[in-house]
């Protein structure tokens, strides 16, 4: 029997999540069972990849990619934005979800009916006319993500980690079952639009049946605006991000064509999937936690710096490890075919740990509710990008794909840094438990290609063969050196240490450790948790804290009332 969120209780509160004391091990499992699933539907993307590049042709990507670089920013309305919003606020009832809901699939349909619209226009714009069926088409995702944004929101906030990355998982199956059997039947690249439109309707009708509740009919509900307010930021820089992430595409698409845009999106197709993909779960975990502990500030830093270690360690190993490997990894995935999308993506995995290093900058305005600052950088963050992004142009998709990773690089640090003042978080702690991690990578990177040149076989077997052969075998060599090093530069065995501290909370296999619950706490009817962990409990011993930007508001609202009120006595 599937188990259902019961997201509200009769009072039309929102139900609990977790006692305080639980959060670092609800978070870091939570992180650890969504890593999991996010790695088999890597996997998944992986096969899906493998299969259809034989089927179909690079334009058949490419002119879905035109597409897709505009209505991904439409589908997302919500889902960056609103999702937040519930997620961070400390107290929500049903009503104030029930408005959400409506102006979010208000805007769904509008958005939906517009993009379907525009279609002969990106045509004309892109000389290609199959442009304007294929807009029409995708335009049905935006409108079908919309109707289950809240209820996915809702889960997150109740931190239902295995629900929800069961449901991505058998939306993502559907997806690259669709995709393969339309390739195979020969519909080109109607197969990855319709496929796209049965992976939307697969994740909105899970959601719906994970979680138990149907929005009320909207009503003026004291905080709605304020909501709307904080996901807008959220959007706002969500829509800066976007443009700073497609500009590539358009740029590409105008200049070289179709063919070029579907390589070049190979290539960065497989380093968002090892890049931020493979972080996008430890956020989702994240940040519900962290917006729980903004009241023990000593907890909130240590969370994060862990964080910050971990990260470094896994990005730039990883990172390193592909930089010298990429090329043949590319090849056996996709066949030879595609051979340029290999040398391209060399010139992204260098960019990979950087990636790793720049995410959890924005937890930490997410979690204290200060969402303006997440969207002013975003204009940071896109005015530097552009302009790495016209340098590079000149050496075509390469010199966009180094722009990428001197990007990250760039921005790191200084993100960090300005998300991290209003809390007096600065980048010393974490340039002191990353410079290690980076320094490693850079040797043992630079001592496994001196290595692996020494060695005449690996670069005589060709073919796919070949290129397995040397992807094992120089892997293996970096691995052992990059663990050694690490090792040396901490003077210790202090990153394995860390990795072992971490593994009993990142298994989903293993049972959380039960807070034993006050008497008071012990008495709230609760719904059962999915992932198999304690009963939720409502904490009675602490207040709830109001998100920081709705405090301000508030107070602001009071003052002006207050100075009112002194205003009018006077004249009295």
């Amino acid at each position: 029997m599937i188990s259902r969120l019961q997201a509200f209780d009769a009072r039309g509160d929102f139900r609990p999540t977790a006692e305080l004391a639980d959060l670092r091990h609800r978070a870091v499992r939570g992180a650890g069972v969504m890593v999991l699933f996010q790695t088999l539907s890597i996997a998944i993307q992986v096969i899906a990849t493998v299969v259809l590049a034989r089927l179909l042709a690079p334009a058949d990507f490419g002119v879905v990619s035109i597409v897709t670089t505009f209505s991904l920013l439409l589908q997302n309305f919500g889902v960056n934005g609103f999702t937040e919003a519930v997620v961070q606020r400390e107290q929500l009832n049903d009503a104030l979800t029930s408005n959400l809901f409506w102006i979010n699939l208000g805007a769904g349909l509008l958005l939906s009916i517009g993009f379907a619209a525009s279609g002969s226009l990106l045509a004309r714009s892109f000389a290609n006319p199959n442009v304007t069926g294929v807009a029409i088409g995708i335009a049905v995702t935006i409108l079908v993500t919309s109707t289950s944004v809240l209820h996915l929101g809702l889960l997150k906030r109740a931190m239902w980690f295995t629900a929800i990355s069961t449901n991505d998982l058998l939306a993502r199956g559907a997806y690259v079952i669709s995709a393969i059997a339309l390739g195979s039947a020969g519909w080109g690249y109607w197969a990855l639009v319709l496929a796209a439109i049965i992976q939307s309707v697969f994740t909105s009708t899970g959601a719906w049946i994970l979680c138990r509740w149907v929005p009320r009919f909207p009503r003026r509900v004291a905080g709605t605006s304020a909501m709307i307010r904080f996901a807008m930021h959220v959007y706002g820089f969500f829509g800066l991000n976007y443009a700073k992430n497609n500009l590539d595409n358009v740029l590409i698409a105008s200049s070289f064509g179709a063919s070029a845009l579907g390589l070049y999106k190979k290539a960065f197709d497989l380093f968002y999937l090892t890049g931020t993909q493979l972080f996008a779960p430890m956020s989702a975990a994240a940040v519900p936690a962290l917006s729980r502990m903004t009241d023990d500030q000593d907890t909130y830093r240590r969370f994060l710096i862990e964080s910050f270690s971990m990260l470094s360690f896994l990005g730039m190993g990883l990172g390193a490890c592909l930089t010298l490997v990429g090329n043949d990894v590319v090849l056996v995935l996709l066949g030879p075919k595609w051979t340029e999308a290999g040398k391209i993506f060399t010139f992204f995995a260098p960019g990979i740990g950087a990636v790793f290093l720049y995410g959890p900058w924005g937890w930490i305005p997410l979690s204290i509710g200060r969402a303006e600052r997440y969207s002013r950088w975003g204009v940071v963050e896109l005015t530097v990008t552009a302009l790495l992004f016209l340098l590079g142009l000149r050496w075509g998709p390469k010199g966009l794909a180094a722009a990428w990773s001197a990007s990250y690089w760039l921005l790191a640090l200084p993100a960090t840094w300005y998300a991290g003042r209003p809390i007096h978080f600065g980048i010393g702690p974490v340039v002191r438990v990353a410079w290690k991690y980076v320094l490693a990578a850079i040797m043992a990177g630079y001592a496994c290609s001196l290595i692996s040149m020494r060695i005449p076989y690996l670069w005589l077997v060709m073919g796919t063969s070949g290129s397995l052969f040397r992807i094992v075998t120089i892997s293996l060599i970096f691995a052992a050196l990059y663990v050694s090093m690490s090792i040396l530069l901490h003077g210790g065995l202090e990153p394995a240490r860390q990795i072992a501290r971490l593994l009993p909370d990142l298994s989903p296999l293993l049972k959380l450790q039960r807070v034993p619950p006050s008497p008071a706490a012990a008495e709230v009817e609760v719904a059962p948790d999915p992932v198999g962990a304690p009963n939720t409990r409502e904490i009675t011993s602490l207040a709830h804290q109001l998100s920081i930007e709705g405090r301000l508001l508030e107070d602001s609202q009071e003052a002006d009332g207050d100075r009112a009120d002194r205003e009018l006595r006077r004249k009295t």
